[in-house]
């Protein structure tokens, strides 16, 4: 079902562009502003149990193309359809484990690595606000809108000083996430936020008592490139 899901966005988007690429070729007064984005995020762990907590550096980058879709001649306001690449760290104290090919999740102690990283295919959509011009590259603008994810690789890992565990493909990962974003700055430098709707796990339980509802949260840098 995901699987249909996520085709049936992405031959939207490539019909969305192909669309677009017929209207700009009969109007070539129209203003497009279509851009390479980079992103270098902080990501914390929300709605997490008070005994879960984060340390070291958890971070995140996402590169990929927006198309630019005015909503008319107007170059202030349009819309930003794309697809992208996600890879995101997570260093927390929660122990990934399997038993009889079940997944443990467990509070980690004297440990000296525990980690989790995701690998997704990103279909961002934006409502754009920008005071930019065909003669004017550096200006003020304000993104926002909704990011769908499909986690399309999970591996956690486990080092203490008796053992190493390590766990690929997570099945208690929800492959599908989503949620808002938010970018605003000048030129290429951007402000960036990103708030999960979706938890990161689902069915899964912390001790076997406690139910984990961890959503992501992300704040960084968002650099968009003409």
């Amino acid at each position: 079902m995901i699987r249909n899901i996520i085709i049936s966005i992405f031959l939207g988007w490539v019909s969305i562009l192909q669309a677009q690429t017929r209207i700009d070729s009969l109007n070539t007064t129209s203003y497009l502003e279509d851009q390479i984005y980079l992103a270098l995020t902080y990501n914390d762990l929300s709605n997490r149990p008070k005994s879960v907590s984060q340390n070291g550096f958890s971070g995140g980058v996402s590169i990929g193309f927006i198309k630019d879709i005015p909503f008319n001649l107007d170059p202030d306001f349009g819309i930003g359809i794309g697809l992208g690449y996600g890879y995101n760290v997570f260093i927390q104290n929660i122990k990934i484990s399997k038993e009889d090919n079940i997944s443990l999740f467990s509070l980690a102690e004297d440990y000296k690595t525990n980690w989790l990283r995701l690998h997704t295919i990103e279909l961002p959509f934006e409502i754009r606000w920008r005071n930019s011009s065909i003669e004017k590259y550096k200006f003020w603008r304000i993104y926002t809108g909704i990011k769908t994810s499909y986690i399309f690789s999970s591996r956690a890992k486990f080092i203490d000083s008796e053992s190493t565990i390590t766990s690929k493909n997570i099945e208690e990962i929800n492959k599908l996430q989503y949620g808002i974003v938010l970018s605003a700055g000048y030129s290429t430098w951007n402000l960036h936020i990103y708030y999960g709707l979706s938890p990161i796990f689902e069915n899964s339980n912390l001790n076997n008592t406690e139910e984990l509802k961890l959503k992501d949260f992300k704040v960084g840098l968002k650099f968009y490139i003409m």
